[in-house]
């Protein structure tokens, strides 16, 4: 696992893998830039594989949590209706994992069986204390790029930093298996185990 500074703007970010954007941008739907594109590292799995995804809420709101998949970009994670719209778009895989008053999360995430070049995961952070709902103030977004390969290994390409923005710092990193590798930030090989593989367990309610 790979992790990167905590950034005090930030509410809800993904810590187990490099964002999309980093942490100075978050908040417009649905990877946190407005009109963004995909960034620069790519994670490589199976079809189907179970991975993990840890998270961190460092400014803490009540309210819950969705992990979204697309499998061609991102325009297929769309924004809840209502504060608690669960499950009602087929883009969701893990919907309402509720807040803890803030820390360290830890969700196992099976991805959908299909193959996809340009694929997406999207940790989506819905506050409740903040209405009226709809008004761009309830909702942080974090992605990851991914690519689902038949037969895969494990992988991550692209330039992997220490500051979780993409393409800025660190060096060139790709590797295979389990491992990844931070070479502005090296750190014990425990530390750097990439998503085990673990069974899937759902142990949030609907």
């Amino acid at each position: 696992m790979c992790m990167w500074p905590m950034a005090a703007a930030s509410h809800a970010y993904i810590t187990s893998h490099q964002t999309r954007y980093g942490m100075g941008e978050i908040k417009d739907g649905p990877c946190g830039r407005a009109g963004g594109g995909p960034g620069e590292v790519r994670y490589t799995y199976g079809p189907g594989e179970t991975i993990t995804i840890e998270f961190e809420e460092f400014i803490d709101h009540p309210g819950y949590f969705r992990i979204a998949f697309d499998e061609d970009g991102d325009d297929d994670l769309v924004d809840p209706a209502d504060f608690y719209d669960y499950y009602t778009s087929d883009a969701v895989l893990l919907d309402n994992i509720p807040d803890k008053d803030g820390g360290s999360y830890v969700v196992e995430v099976t991805l959908p069986d299909v193959e996809c070049e340009n694929c997406t995961l999207q940790l989506a952070q819905i506050m409740t204390d903040k209405s009226p709902y709809g008004d761009g103030n309830d909702l942080y977004y974090s992605c990851v790029d991914l690519r689902l390969v038949e037969g895969g290994e494990s992988t991550v390409t692209g330039e992997l930093n220490e500051t979780g923005e993409s393409g800025e710092a660190g060096g060139q990193a790709e590797s295979s298996g389990t491992g990844c590798s931070c070479r502005s930030a090296p750190a014990p090989a425990s530390a750097l185990a990439l998503l085990p593989l673990l069974g899937l367990r759902r142990r949030y309610q609907r």
